[in-house]
């Protein structure tokens, strides 16, 4: 079964082409780090990876979509585009937690972190790749790291003078972790889910009569 594989929860806009079948294997892939461009470039980017793929889109079984945490506007793009794709073409949907496909496969007690702006991390923690607490967002700072060995991820990058850990695996999460999360699902043709983005916090953008009053 093939399936569309897209992510706009960190700056890396991802689209990507997955067969799943007893395995999982990786046909295509676009990635462009571009934190504001998710919006722009997200599209064009799925028509590559079927072109790419050699198939259209009439030929996918299934969409696989981050649905983060991350960012207002970014998240919502790639959610908005996943959900008008399996309603288009009457395929299921299925969502992931961003940070758990960074995750997947981390040795040990890990650290993922990813960038939240405003000096602050969406995290999570991991023992041998499966997600222990978390998500959440903080200052890097706040963030519980006793018995943690290890941090993933592009907060852990930005911040890693905060943290403090040794800062190995994936700074942006791999398409093939996102479409294996989701297997067992496109596997046994469960149905269709509800794409609940997880921004963790308002967003950045208010009502005009929210906004607080200029000083005087």
């Amino acid at each position: 079964m093939l399936v569309m594989v897209v992510d706009t929860a960190t700056a890396a806009v991802t689209a990507a082409l997955a067969r799943i079948d007893d395995e999982v294997t990786l046909l295509a892939e676009r990635v462009t780090v571009d934190a504001r461009g998710a919006g722009e470039l997200l599209a064009p980017q799925i028509a590559a990876v079927l072109a790419d793929g050699g198939v259209t889109a009439g030929d996918l079984a299934g969409v696989v979509a981050g649905v983060g945490p991350g960012p207002f506007t970014g998240l919502r793009a790639g959610l908005v585009t996943a959900a008008a794709l399996g309603h288009a073409l009457a395929i299921p949907v299925y969502g992931v937690c961003t940070l758990d496909a960074i995750g997947l496969g981390l040795p040990g007690r890990a650290l993922v972190a990813t960038d939240a702006r405003r000096k602050e991390i969406y995290w999570a923690t991991y023992v041998d790749g499966q997600r222990l607490e978390g998500p959440d967002v903080a200052k890097p700072a706040a963030v519980a790291l006793d018995g943690i060995g290890l941090a993933a991820g592009d907060g852990a990058v930005k911040y890693a003078d905060v943290l403090k850990l040794p800062v190995d695996g994936p700074r942006y999460p791999p398409s093939l972790a996102l479409a294996e999360l989701a297997a067992d699902r496109v596997r046994g043709k469960a149905p269709a889910e509800t794409l609940t983005p997880l921004y963790l916090r308002r967003p950045d953008a208010v009502l005009p009569g929210e906004r607080k009053p200029a000083l005087q």
